[in-house]
């Protein structure tokens, strides 16, 4: 089968390498895709730490796919079942996954693309913000979970307030469902213009998607006096200072919200599937671009360089 294996930073190559045989409560799917995620930028910069090449597949955790066969003592699915992963090497033809880490898609699903992962990650954090009706909500940073948390908080009755950096980035805030935008190009104008829009309370909730120290010294600013401060981008560069002063004397509450439980993962998942089949969430304008496996290389520089227009990059397989 076919598999992209990452040789060294920066550099991508197909390898032809067995079909893996599924173990007891493992499951072999023939992938249809997979998202890129912003995660495997670390890995695709080469830090000091991490030996190339990379195993065949690896880095593809936003599978979803077909079950061609099952081990012995699976359950919870058939061959034939078209299903969303978490799974670990799905930049390949085929992968393997734990069976109880499988998310049957409904009918409706057909044809349309899902990477599980990053959508049940946005349900994930979406719940642990615990947004009510009448907050104010600043997320910082909309990309693909920024897009899709503005949407979920919207619909819960908050006011969301979108910071990102480009222009186009806050139009698609938007469209789903931001109430204000705000250019993020200034920290003190920021800060200043939330003030304005809150009458000075400043945000119950802020959740910061970036990843990076700006924005989370932005998010301990804009959130307001016990409020509850959400850490959803992943911070994979580095160690960060915090103001822990700031936050102490606000009381806020910090949360972690990327989930490492199955269940939870699974339960994200679940209520991904829901929404997008009941029409609730449209996933669909954020799939912007679309690479092969053999443009991997591709995918991932455009993840990492963000050319106008993109918000999330998928990889089809034939």
């Amino acid at each position: 089968m076919k598999s992209a294996e990452v040789i060294a930073p920066g550099s991508v190559r197909m390898a032809d390498i067995h079909v893996p045989e599924p173990g007891e409560g493992q499951v072999r799917i023939r992938l249809e895709g997979c998202g890129v995620c912003a995660s495997n930028l670390g890995p695709w910069a080469g830090p000091d730490w991490l030996e190339f090449p990379l195993p065949p597949g690896d880095l593809g955790h936003e599978g979803w796919g077909v079950v061609e066969a099952v081990g012995k003592g699976v359950s919870e699915v058939r061959v034939g079942d078209r299903v969303a992963a978490l799974s670990y090497r799905a930049y390949a033809e085929f992968d393997l996954a734990d069976a109880k880490a499988l998310l049957k898609l409904p009918p409706e699903l057909e044809g349309k693309p899902f990477p599980g992962e990053p959508l049940g990650c946005a349900f994930n954090i979406f719940r642990r913000s615990n947004i009510a009706p009448g907050q104010n909500v600043a997320i910082i940073g909309i990309g693909f979970l920024g897009a899709v948390l503005t949407q979920l908080a919207s619909d819960a009755g908050a006011r969301v307030i979108a910071i990102s950096r480009r222009p186009e980035s806050l139009e698609l805030a938007k469209h789903y469902g931001a109430a204000e935008v705000i250019p993020m190009d200034d920290h003190q104008a920021i800060i200043d213009a939330t003030k304005q829009l809150t009458d000075g309370t400043m945000c119950e909730r802020v959740i910061e998607c970036v990843g990076k120290q700006w924005p989370l010294d932005l998010a301990g600013e804009l959130v307001a006096f016990g409020g509850r401060l959400v850490v959803a981008g992943y911070h994979q560069d580095g160690p960060r200072q915090v103001d822990m002063q700031g936050w102490n004397w606000k009381g806020v509450d910090v949360i972690n919200a990327h989930e490492r439980d199955l269940a939870v993962q699974m339960r994200g998942m679940r209520e991904a599937a829901e929404a997008v089949v009941s029409g609730r969430l449209d996933p669909a304008p954020l799939y912007t671009h679309i690479y092969r496996l053999e443009e991997l290389g591709e995918a991932l520089d455009a993840t990492r360089d963000k050319p106008p227009g993109f918000v999330k990059a998928l990889v089809l397989y034939p």
